[in-house]
């Protein structure tokens, strides 16, 4: 352990999930990073090679709604003893959650404000966002977030002036996510790598999917957690449109296996309505995989122009863009290269150093 002086940044990790999906990614992948900082971690398991304050592992979505309802009263209540106790002055959050009305300073990461953009009826996310974020950004040191179409978002949603965000872009680990050999599938694929809400647009791409010429050919892959609210939709959905034989619900992929399933598939098929970022782009890209996603939000900042951007609302430019990857061999073999060069142009040494230099700054 280091002096007391050279501890005083406190990083919060209470929400940190067993089944990596992005925002833990995002804060695993930045920690080697930050430890030139010798932050403190707030953690439910310890973590090797970091000074670590270990809490009580029941605050988060593995637990359901009482899982985020325990981390909330937490942060706002047990959170800023720990900063007082470890003398802190800065407390980073991977997440936009802060105690509020105290004397903790903080710097806090945006994701996406997905639920203002796309509301549920009675979904707890609404009046999170809706009535605590916006507490958190405006009592926040500084903001930062993943792209600039979150940035928009900050100042459109909770008109925050511009000078308090920093968008810093994210990245994938190239030494998981790279080209591998091919190997022969019994039948060509299209993939989605994501969860099932509608935002993600996956019964238009079914649609999309349907209305292949030969869709006999080919089979949709749809890998991501299934979900008992939308997934039986899907299924039905699939049903009716005859494809149950084309269409597989792969439910969660373990991380270690994405590699594969990316690079064995004709193209990722990514036609998401909103995005923070979109990891899936930019791992099938560093994978050499060819790319259709959507010409909105974050995903153009993402892709550039080594993907086919389609409009996520058109049914029928998702399917000529899947029809055109699949029959255009010399098409393929151009954006895979255009896709391997423009995933370079991320690493986690760039966000990484980007982050230290802006907590440095508050510290």
């Amino acid at each position: 352990m280091n002096d007391s002086a050279t501890k005083n940044l406190l990083i919060n990790l209470a929400y940190l999930l067993k089944k990596p999906t992005g925002t833990t990614t995002y804060a695993l992948n930045l920690l080697p990073l930050l430890q030139i900082l010798n932050p403190t971690l707030v953690v439910s398991q310890s973590i090797d090679s970091y000074n670590c304050y270990q809490i009580s592992p029941n605050k988060t979505s593995e637990q359901g709604i009482q899982g985020h309802f325990n981390r909330l009263l937490w942060t706002q209540f047990e959170l800023p003893q720990i900063y007082k106790k470890l003398n802190s002055n800065l407390l980073f959050s991977p997440i936009p959650e802060a105690p509020l009305y105290n004397n903790c300073r903080y710097i806090v990461m945006v994701h996406d404000l997905i639920p203002l953009r796309f509301p549920k009826g009675f979904s707890p996310l609404t009046p999170y966002f809706r009535y605590y974020i916006p507490q958190v950004l405006q009592q926040a040191q500084h903001i930062i977030c993943n792209s600039q179409a979150t940035a928009k978002d900050i100042i459109e949603f909770y008109k925050i002036p511009t000078q308090k965000i920093t968008p810093i872009p994210l990245a994938h680990d190239a030494n998981h996510f790279r080209p591998r050999p091919q190997e022969s599938e019994s039948q060509p694929y299209f993939l989605y790598l994501g969860r099932q809400d509608p935002y993600k647009n996956l019964h238009r791409l079914i649609n999309a999917f349907a209305a292949l010429p030969n869709r006999n050919d080919y089979q949709l892959w749809l890998a991501g957690p299934t979900d008992k609210r939308y997934t039986p939709l899907l299924q039905t959905q699939v049903e009716e449109l005859g494809i149950t034989q084309q269409v597989k619900f792969l439910n969660y992929v373990p991380y270690k296996d994405l590699p594969k399933i990316i690079n064995q598939a004709l193209a990722l098929v990514f036609p998401s309505l909103w995005e923070g970022f979109g990891f899936p782009v930019l791992e099938a890209m560093a994978c050499g995989t060819t790319v259709i996603t959507s010409n909105l939000s974050s995903l153009p900042e993402v892709a550039g122009d080594a993907a086919i951007l389609v409009n996520p609302y058109n049914t029928g430019e998702i399917t000529e863009a899947m029809q055109t990857i699949a029959t255009d061999s010399q098409l393929r073999d151009r954006l895979r290269v255009a896709g391997i060069n423009r995933a370079s142009y991320f690493s986690w040494e760039k966000t990484g150093k980007a982050t230290v230099e802006l907590l440095s700054s508050y510290l």
